[in-house]
């Protein structure tokens, strides 16, 4: 069993930045990828960046190329996900989610669904 456990959130003004972490613990052996999505009332969850967990290959949604990077820290099971020049729309809840049968990573970043494990997620509010 996996449990993952997101940090790092909280409230910033439209510019700034902030860094999330997610802590992984449990039988993550068999994790290929981990993924981190956010979710907002009125939209559904949505692919942020994906890592290959060997190789660090990434994917990003087009609304965060060039602004947000995703990393790892294999020893620490450690996933994060730094944020800069944030923007309002930014707005949500960031979780954290990994898939162990990972053969596509642009597909799992546009499917979260198929995720095997997941977070409880992080609140980000930007401020305009």
């Amino acid at each position: 069993q996996v449990q993952v456990v997101e940090s790092g959130g909280g409230l910033v003004q439209a510019g700034g930045s902030l860094r999330l972490s997610c802590a992984a613990s449990g039988n993550t052996y068999n994790t290929r990828c981990w993924g981190w999505f956010r979710q907002t009332p009125g939209k559904g969850r949505e692919g942020v960046a994906v890592i290959y967990k060997s190789g660090g290959m990434t994917y990003y949604a087009d609304s965060v190329k060039g602004r947000f990077t995703i990393s790892q820290d294999n020893a620490k099971n450690t996933l994060y996900l730094q944020m800069n020049s944030l923007i309002p729309e930014d707005t949500a809840i960031y979780s954290c989610a990994g898939r162990i049968y990972c053969t596509d990573g642009s597909f799992y970043l546009g499917h979260p669904e198929v995720s095997n494990y997941w977070g409880q997620g992080t609140q980000v509010t930007v401020s305009s």
